[in-house]
């Protein structure tokens, strides 16, 4: 990444909920594509915005879905999410930079690391998976990067908004994390 530019993490609060709505329903249909989403299970507004608010307003414990805003000197840029949440075990992660201008520059890979303490210290989880479609080259590389380890490519649907396809699945247990964090 260039410059002086300052990446944040922060968990997500009620004023970012639009900005993520905006996200899914003004994407580029091709780009959603490309990321392994099936167009037609993205929700409506108000259902999106419902189901983020009731998110937002649950105790750590409780929360199907937790939320983190990706910010690029002190604007909102991206978001990752964790759901599949098993509290003190596990959580399955999902990644999205809004716009182009701020994809394969190395920011996804600072972010990503940015927010792992979020999932693991909140959720207190042992493991954090992610599973992209295997033929979207940025999250996969990103996760490598990040240390990630690729478990194995295999067939699903792994989301509520994506089609059946490809995935790859890549594992980061909480022994690894403190690994990366510490000798970052």
């Amino acid at each position: 990444m260039e410059g002086e530019s300052e990446v944040t993490v922060r968990e997500i609060q009620l004023r970012d909920i639009d900005l993520i709505t905006k996200y899914w329903l003004n994407a580029d249909p091709d780009f959603l594509v490309q990321m392994g989403v099936d167009l037609d299970k993205v929700p409506a507004r108000n259902e999106l915005t419902e189901t983020l608010t009731a998110e937002v307003n649950k105790p750590i414990t409780d929360k199907k879905s937790y939320a983190l805003i990706w910010e690029l000197n002190g604007t909102q840029v991206g978001h990752s999410n964790v759901n599949g949440i098993t509290f003190g075990k596990e959580a399955t992660m999902h990644l999205h930079l809004w716009q182009s201008i701020n994809r394969k520059k190395g920011m996804g890979s600072l972010l990503v690391k940015k927010s792992l303490p979020f999932y693991f210290e909140n959720l207190e989880i042992k493991k954090l998976i992610c599973e992209p479609y295997a033929f979207n080259p940025a999250p996969n590389k990103t996760l490598k990067k990040v240390g990630f380890e690729f478990i194995k490519k295999y067939r699903t649907i792994p989301g509520s908004l994506n089609f059946e396809q490809e995935v790859n699945r890549w594992e980061l247990t909480k022994e690894n994390y403190e690994k990366i964090i510490f000798n970052s």
